[in-house]
């Protein structure tokens, strides 16, 4: 017998990291650069001529964002779409 299936953990059980998806990296790397710019959500969306409720429910990683709506976001952070593309930068921002 497997050594690892006797002690309860079957190879096919293994947890394998999951890398995660472009728009949950958006989601994430949004939500840090304006905490780190203290900008509120609000803020936020005024700027980028989009609702709070929209940037909320973007920055959870629920929209699939369009590429006009990641520059607007992005111009109001002065930041690029590349950078809030970026998969470090949240990361970074956080000192992790």
């Amino acid at each position: 017998m497997d050594r690892n299936i006797r002690d309860g953990d079957p190879i096919s059980m293994r947890k394998t990291p999951v890398e995660p998806t472009v728009r949950q990296i958006f989601a994430s790397n949004l939500r840090a650069l304006r905490r780190a710019r203290e900008i509120s959500q609000e803020e936020l969306a005024d700027s980028a001529e989009l609702s709070r409720t929209y940037v909320s429910s973007v920055e959870r990683g629920e929209r699939n964002i369009s590429i006009d709506n990641i520059g607007k976001l992005a111009a109001a952070l002065r930041t690029t779409p590349m950078n809030l593309l970026d998969p470090e930068l949240s990361q970074r921002l956080r000192g992790d």
